[in-house]
């Protein structure tokens, strides 16, 4: 997996993720949208955490700067 995503999306997406399931985690249990919330949150996290985006990927962008 080529590293794609850079310092400054990283963390952007560390702290998306954590206000994302924050806001599920204290939203409480009713309905969808708590659950859905919490997913883009961890989809947010776990791209910063492996530096790579598959969205990144078919749209051709690479703004980490390393070329491998």
């Amino acid at each position: 997996m080529p590293l794609n995503i850079g310092a400054t999306d990283r963390l952007i997406g560390l702290v998306a993720g954590v206000i994302l399931l924050a806001v599920a985690i204290f939203a409480g249990p009713g309905g969808i949208w708590p659950w859905l919330i919490g997913a883009v949150g961890l989809v947010a996290l776990a791209t910063a955490a492996f530096r790579y985006c598959p969205l990144y990927t078919l749209l051709g962008i690479n703004t980490c700067g390393l070329q491998r």
